[in-house]
C-alpha cells in the first residue's frame, strides 16, 4: 500500500506542475493531497486504471455542486466562491473530507472520470470532412455516414453537426441560437479541403460506454459538471448547452461490457449504402496492454471485412505514427492527441494520421495534407 500511495502522491504532484497549472484551486488541492496519506488514500476505493487526480478532485467537486454546506465551496468559482487558495484551503478540505466522507467513497469507487468534451468537435468535424473526400463525398452530393462513438459517456460528441464552430479561418452557425459554440486555432495552414459544406451526413447514430450517462438525468449530468474544472466558465457553458442539445436529440447510448459486439449487431441493421464509422476519444488509454491489442485486431477485422471506418483520437497509443509536435507553453508534455483514420482503400486497409490537438480541442496541427486539400 506504501508503494501505491507513493505513485499517487507522484500523480498529484504532477498534476499540480502540470495539468492542474491553469487552475489555481486544482494545482492548490492537488498539492495538498499529495503530502497527505489519508486524502490520497481514498482513491483506493477506485479500480487502478482509475486511481488519477482528476477523479478525487471531480468527487470533491461533485460534492460541492451538490450543495453541501460547507465553507470549502468558497473556492469554487463554479458555485459562486470568490476565494482564492490561501493558509486555510488545507484545513478546509480536511473537514470537508470528514463530513462527505461516505459520499466521497461511493463517488470513487463507483464514477469514472467523464468530461465527455465537445471542444474535441473541432478535430472531429474535419476528420469526417477528409474521410468524407476519400469516399467521393461533395457539398451537393455528401455521403451517408452512421456514427458509433466507444466509451459515449453522454454521447455529446454525436451531435458534431449541430454545433456552432469558430476555428479562425470559417465559422459555421449551429442548428439553433443557443447551439455550443466549438472554437479552436490552427497550428499553420488550414488544409483548403476541409473548407466549405460538409460532405458528409449521419442519419444513425449510437453511443456505447460502461457507464453511460443519461442528460435528462440530473445527477448524472451534475457528475459531467463535477469533471470540469471549477474556474473554467466557458466550458460549463458549452456543457450546459450539449446537454440541452442532446435532450432534444436523443440517440441510444448502451451501457456495455462489450461494445464491439454491440458494434457488430448495429452495423447488420444499417441501410445498404451507408459508411459505418466507429470514433473513441482519450477512452484506450484506459486499456491495459492486453485488452488494447486486442481491441485494435477486432476492429481491423471489421474494417477490412465489412467497410467499418476507425477514427481513433488517443495519447500515446497510437502516436508512434507520427512525431509529436512541440508542446505549447503551459501544456503537459506528451498531452497532445493524435488523430488517426483507418479505411478500407479498395482492398488496402489503411491508417492514416490526421492531426495532432490539444487534448479539448483548442489547436489543431493538421498532418493529412495530400487528401484534405482535395477538393
Amino acid at each position: 500500500m506504501e508503494d501505491t500511495l507513493g505513485r499517487i502522491a507522484h500523480h498529484f504532484t504532477r498534476f499540480a506542475e502540470t495539468d492542474g497549472a491553469d487552475d489555481p484551486l486544482y494545482q492548490a488541492l492537488a498539492t495538498v493531497i499529495a503530502a497527505d496519506p489519508a486524502l490520497m488514500a481514498l482513491l483506493l476505493e477506485a479500480p487502478p486504471t482509475q486511481r488519477k487526480p482528476v477523479l478525487l478532485l471531480a468527487a470533491l467537486h461533485d460534492r460541492i455542486l451538490a450543495g453541501a454546506p460547507h465553507p470549502l465551496a468558497a473556492y469554487y468559482a463554479s458555485v459562486g466562491g470568490l476565494r482564492a487558495p490561501d493558509g486555510e484551503l488545507g484545513a478546509q478540505l480536511r473537514d470537508f473530507v470528514r463530513r462527505e466522507d461516505a459520499a466521497l467513497r461511493a463517488l470513487i469507487r463507483t464514477r469514472t472520470t467523464q468530461t465527455n468534451e465537445t471542444g474535441r468537435c473541432a478535430v472531429l468535424r474535419p476528420a469526417l470532412q477528409a474521410l468524407a473526400s476519400r469516399l467521393g463525398g461533395t457539398g451537393a452530393q455528401p455521403v451517408e455516414l452512421a456514427l458509433f462513438e466507444f466509451g459515449c459517456s453522454a454521447g455529446l460528441i454525436l451531435g458534431v453537426d449541430r454545433y456552432a464552430y469558430d476555428d479562425g479561418v470559417e465559422t459555421a452557425p449551429g442548428e439553433r441560437p443557443d447551439a455550443p459554440l466549438i472554437s479552436t486555432t490552427w497550428r499553420g495552414e488550414r488544409p483548403a479541403g476541409l473548407l466549405g459544406a460538409p460532405r458528409w451526413r449521419a442519419g444513425r447514430r449510437m453511443g456505447v460506454d460502461l457507464q453511460p450517462i443519461a442528460p435528462a438525468d440530473d445527477v448524472a449530468a451534475r457528475w459531467l459538471r463535477a469533471c470540469l474544472w471549477p474556474g473554467d466558465a466557458a466550458r460549463r457553458v458549452r456543457l450546459d448547452r450539449a446537454l440541452d442539445d442532446a435532450r432534444r436529440h436523443p440517440v441510444p447510448l448502451l451501457r456495455t461490457e462489450d461494445g464491439l459486439a454491440d458494434l457488430e449487431r448495429w452495423m447488420d441493421e444499417l441501410p445498404a449504402g451507408v459508411t459505418p464509422v466507429i470514433f473513441n476519444v482519450w477512452v484506450l488509454a484506459y486499456f491495459d496492454a492486453a485488452s488494447f491489442h486486442a481491441h485494435v485486431e477486432r476492429i481491423g477485422r471489421l474494417v477490412r471485412d465489412r467497410g467499418l471506418v476507425w477514427i481513433s483520437g488517443e495519447v500515446g497509443k497510437l502516436a508512434p505514427m507520427a512525431s509529436p509536435p512541440d508542446c505549447p507553453a503551459g501544456e503537459s508534455p506528451g498531452s497532445g492527441t493524435l488523430w488517426t483514420l483507418q479505411w478500407r482503400d479498395g482492398g488496402e486497409v489503411r491508417t492514416d494520421a490526421l492531426a495532432w490537438s490539444h487534448p479539448h480541442g483548442r489547436w489543431i496541427e493538421w498532418l493529412d495534407a495530400g487528401h484534405a486539400r482535395s477538393a
